[in-house]
């Protein structure tokens, strides 16, 4: 890289199909992009060449990319509006219609803007000392930006601490970060270089993010330096420096949702993936694995603990005390057949444990070097690395040939057994030698630069070859590790944590952060994956806080050789069971919200202030979350308590689920807080739909009901719930139907209309509402007729017959 005296002065030099190229004499360039209203991207290049690789994050409303990428170049799939642009001999300046730039000539210094109604407000600026790198220090990538008071910065994906990042720095590196803290360990597993800025003072805000595979850090303003004023900034190991600005005006969701739409459209799972997943380490590492495995089946029939799936860990691959992926051990299973088709049948399926390391005395290890399917060293040898109690070589997921033999052993090994899914594990890709290269689709790469590709790639070939096994099919996959555009195929969890409190309560933070960073199908290790079993208390408050999260799997390898099981506590036993019965009866409104989070890039969690801008007491720090928009869920996070005070966000009235107790919004209530009823309240407007078929584990049912609760007045509530066959691939083709339930209050009257719409899995023509018992309207019927009415608690039960005309 050239050393630089000044920084370079910049000219245009073409604007072609909404892409502007500025120069300088100095050979350094800008590229500009202007791909939506709301959506601009930037790429500042010192040298005028581009060093990094193509880009596999980038998928606007896609399912993919190809195998090998996306042209950097590529601007299908955007609007690319038109544009306003001026230029004088100081400075460029380009204007959509939310979004303008001004590019300083000299330097390449860029100021952003958002409009506020009539007005643009200025919401970023480069630091205008240095604010990048033209030769002045080494060859990493560098962005700095000047700081404003006030600022909140969320985001950046599965990070320790609070979820507002401000006034910290973290390293993005994915590690396997065994028994982490919740609160301070950092890195993590997970590598999204995206974060949102919000002012709160302004109600206005915007997201960056930073098109990288290379490792690097995020400084939110913990740095300070009197030469530069307050800033924060970005540097990246490797790479360029290519980000795209993303406005977000009013609220800051709007570019949480663009930017899940900007890297591809999150994968739609089966619906038995909101099940409860049983796992544990010690069933497969215990020597009658297969009987072991068969207890658990037993033990939730005695229970009556209801389970869709189970995480079979990698204790079943192993050859003595070591693991070797699609290995099967035939002495702790030898009937694997017989083992997946029992599980099958009680309607438990099975999501296998695999690793993308082979040991060196794997029996394939030797065949898999002679093809080249490994990770190499210059020198032509296996890059070895250590992994588990071993040393061993990655596969290169890079090598089309690579992909080919993992599709094929997991087909093999797995799928063709009646194995639902894959769970991708320990796929970090802990890869730090800078003589380790990869294939890079025939263009050899250093191998520690596509670590974070080899993760996405991994994932996404197993996910083609459960497609390819099972074209109709719904994949189900899961993965630890991840990149931006892990949505499109996996769900995933926050890794190896710590049994204690601080880390149920800092884990809910870190689920807000990858949720607001595009990654919505998330969980966690209920209970705590590291350390001692969790006492009862705390179990059973863990348990609480997962009815709400998309994935709920009770998962653990405890340093005390105990196991956490839902029986773990016997007399807990029967509330753990009342409490996965509570999360089945939620299952239509969790799927409405995956479904929503697929076809419309919405959050399924989100903090208050979010869907709440404008309310102050929302940016208190706190330990609740909406679940949607709809649901205020307020877990308890300590110890030793029986009542849990909840704030109740301003703009709404809110009402308990369930007392049917009413409550203005804008302050603090306390509510009870008992082991078998995890604080929730219900938003006023909102439809909540239920299943409240009676659930036992060898008795499964479906039948809608919905919880409505009309606003005070004449205003009207709306909402749907979609219905389909929940695991296939039909929904593409249109094949899903919807209830659409509203209610419009009048003086004295609550007129309640649910409809039927499109194509419906199942018939079904009595259907119950609840409303809350404070409700005293008169109710009224706009279709089908009232067949019943009766007190449920502290709300009103309406049955209403749809097949019956009104009389």
């Amino acid at each position: 890289m050239t050393s630089l005296l000044h920084p370079p002065s910049f000219a245009l030099a073409a604007n072609e199909g909404n892409h502007l190229l500025l120069t300088s004499t100095q050979r350094a360039t800008i590229d500009v992009f202007v791909l939506e209203e709301d959506i601009v991207r930037v790429r500042v290049l010192p040298e005028g060449v581009a060093r990094g690789p193509r880009t596999w994050a980038i998928a606007p409303g896609l399912d993919d990319v190809a195998l090998e990428g996306r042209d950097r170049l590529d601007t299908s799939g955007f609007t690319r509006p038109t544009f306003k642009l001026d230029a004088t001999p100081a400075q460029l300046r380009i204007e959509t219609q939310q979004v303008r730039l001004t590019i300083m000539l000299a330097g390449g210094y860029c100021a952003w803007e958002i409009r506020h109604g009539d007005e643009w407000r200025a919401v970023l600026q480069d630091r205008a000392t240095q604010a990048y790198n033209f030769g002045w220090w080494d060859e990493r990538v560098y962005h700095y930006v000047h700081r404003m008071p006030g600022e909140m910065y969320l985001g950046l994906g599965e990070r320790a601490g609070s979820l507002d990042r401000a006034n910290q720095s973290y390293r993005m590196v994915n590690v396997d970060a065994m028994g982490y803290s919740a609160k301070t360990t950092d890195p993590l597993y997970k590598h999204i270089p995206f974060y949102l800025t919000w002012r709160k003072d302004a109600q206005l805000g915007y997201g960056l993010f930073y098109d990288t595979l290379a490792d690097c850090t995020f400084d939110m303003g913990r740095e300070l330096d009197n030469y530069h004023g307050h800033y924060r900034h970005f540097v990246a190991d490797h790479g360029d420096l290519d980000y795209y600005f993303i406005a977000s005006p009013a609220t800051p969701l709007a570019a949480v949702k663009r930017f899940t739409w900007l890297t591809g459209r999150p994968a739609l799972m089966p619906k038995w993936g909101l099940g409860y997943s049983g796992s544990t380490m010690s069933y497969t590492d215990a020597p009658d694995a297969q009987r072991r495995m068969g207890e658990f089946i037993e033990r939730c029939r005695e229970h009556d603990i209801l389970c869709d799936s189970f995480h079979l860990s990698s204790g079943y691959t192993s050859i003595g005390p070591k693991r070797y992926v699609f290995n099967w051990n035939r002495d702790k299973f030898p009937d694997v057949d017989g083992f997946v088709q029992g599980y099958l049948e009680h309607g438990v399926k099975l999501c296998a444990n695999i690793k993308p390391c082979l040991l060196r005395d794997h029996p394939e290890f030797e065949q898999a070097a002679r093809d080249g399917l490994l990770i190499r060293s210059r020198d032509g040898e296996p890059a070895w690395v250590q992994f588990w109690d071993e040393i061993g070589a990655y596969l290169d997921f890079t090598n089309p040939a690579a992909v080919d033999w993992w599709k094929a052993h997991v087909t093999d090994a797995l799928l063709r057994y009646g194995i639902a899914s894959t769970w991708n594990d320990n796929n970090e890709f802990e890869i730090w030698s800078p003589d380790a290269l990869a294939h890079g689709f025939g263009q050899p790469y250093p191998a520690r630069e596509t670590k974070v590709l080899q993760t996405l790639l991994m994932m996404r070939a197993s996910r083609d070859a459960q497609r390819a096994h099972a074209p109709e099919k719904r994949p189900f996959l899961v993965s630890r590790s991840g990149a931006v555009g892990m949505h499109r195929y996996v769900q995933t969890w926050s890794g190896d944590n710590s049994t204690s409190w601080e880390t149920l309560r800092y884990n809910l933070k870190m689920g807000l952060g990858l949720a607001l960073s595009g990654v919505s199908n998330i969980g966690h290790d209920i209970g705590g994956f590291s350390g001692p079993a969790p006492e009862p208390e705390l179990f059973i408050r863990w348990v609480q806080f997962g009815v709400w999260m998309p994935r709920f799997s009770i998962h653990s390898w405890n340093d005390d050789g105990t196991v956490n099981e839902p029986w773990m506590h016997p007399h807990l036993t029967q509330c753990v069971s009342s409490l996965l019965k509570l999360r089945y009866r939620l299952i239509p409104y969790l799927y409405q919200l995956l479904w929503d989070s697929t076809m419309r890039y919405e959050p399924v969690l989100r903090p208050a202030f979010a869907e709440f801008p404008d309310d102050p007491g929302c940016y208190a720090e706190s330990d609740d979350m909406m679940i949607g928009a709809s649901l205020l869920a307020a877990p308890v996070v300590e110890p030793e308590q029986t009542q849990r005070q909840v704030y109740l966000p301003a703009g709404a009235n809110w009402v308990c689920y369930w007392s049917g107790e009413a409550f203005e919004g804008g302050r603090s209530v306390t509510l009870p807080a008992p082991w078998d009823q995890p604080v929730m309240l219900i938003r006023e407007g909102s439809v909540i739909p239920l299943n409240v078929a009676e659930q036992h584990f060898d008795q499964r049912g479906d039948r809608r009901a919905f919880m409505v609760v009309p606003s005070r007045g004449d205003a009207r509530v709306a909402g749907r719930c979609v219905e389909d066959d929940g695991e296939s691939e039909a929904w593409r083709r249109g094949e899903f139907g919807e209830w659409l339930v509203s209610a419009q209050g009048e003086a004295g009257t609550l007129a309640i209309c649910v409809e039927r719409a499109g194509s419906m899995p199942r018939t079904q023509s009595i259907v119950e509402i609840f409303v809350p018992a404070g409700e005293s309207r008169r109710v009224s019927v706009k279709t089908g007729s009232l067949a019943g009415e009766e007190q449920a608690g502290g709300w009103r039960k309406l049955v209403i017959d749809l097949d019956t005309k009104k009389t």
